[in-house]
């Protein structure tokens, strides 16, 4: 497959996000993402964040098998969750799931600086290739549990998390700035949400519901 054919997909996949949104304007109370996102989504080729063999099938809005028993998300779910962020130019985000970094490169077109942690050495290593080729100069990959966060560049304007703990990680609390923004899937394997916790400028949290979800697992220990 060429460029154009490429264009012409990723097209079809924005105009189906866009059906899809319409249908879910009663859980995230708006009838249309912004603009924004959506140039986002126009910009990033997905199909450079896939295994190469499943690049045919990279626009087409359902999850793809990205090695290590992970996976890249469905589109739609990757439009919601950047959206949902009201990300703003000047904005320090933390990312919790680099995987092959698709959702880093989105995040990385609407602000000024993302930290992606991956706790999987060989999708962190590709993804920095993979977002080194597409000139995303504005991403910092590191190898770590997310439980922990990233004290260092702490504290962030907004965090996502597309892995789901069976809670919110109380350090990714603490290293969101007052005013600031997390969005991230949480609760038993069998019954996730994606959540929007928004934290005021005193310090204190309020969290609300989206709508079921189904991610992997965010472990609070390292694996093995």
């Amino acid at each position: 497959m060429d460029d154009h054919e490429f264009a012409e997909l990723r097209q079809h996949m924005i105009a189906e996000i866009a059906a899809k949104t319409i249908f879910a304007c009663g859980q995230l109370d708006k009838a249309a993402l912004a603009s924004r996102t959506l140039a986002a989504l126009d910009k990033v080729p997905r199909h450079e964040f896939v295994p190469f063999e499943l690049q045919p099938f990279a626009y087409a809005d359902t999850p793809l098998p990205i090695g290590f028993d992970k996976t890249i998300s469905q589109p739609f779910i990757v439009a919601v969750m950047t959206d949902l962020l009201d990300l703003q130019a000047t904005d320090v985000v933390l990312e919790v799931g680099t995987g092959l970094g698709y959702q880093s490169a989105v995040l990385a077109e609407l602000a000024q600086q993302v930290y992606s942690i991956e706790l999987i050495s060989g999708l962190a290593a590709q993804a920095k290739i993979r977002l080194a080729r597409q000139g995303h100069r504005n991403v910092e990959v590191r190898v770590e549990n997310g439980w922990r966060g990233w004290p260092a560049h702490a504290p962030f304007d907004k965090i996502i998390v597309t892995a789901a703990p069976d809670h919110i990680p109380p350090a990714l609390v603490d290293q969101l700035k007052p005013g600031g923004k997390m969005v991230l899937p949480t609760g038993a394997p069998d019954d996730q949400r994606l959540l929007v916790l928004d934290k005021g400028d005193d310090g204190t949290t309020r969290t609300r519901e989206v709508f079921g979800v189904r991610f992997s697992l965010m472990l609070d220990t390292e694996p093995g």
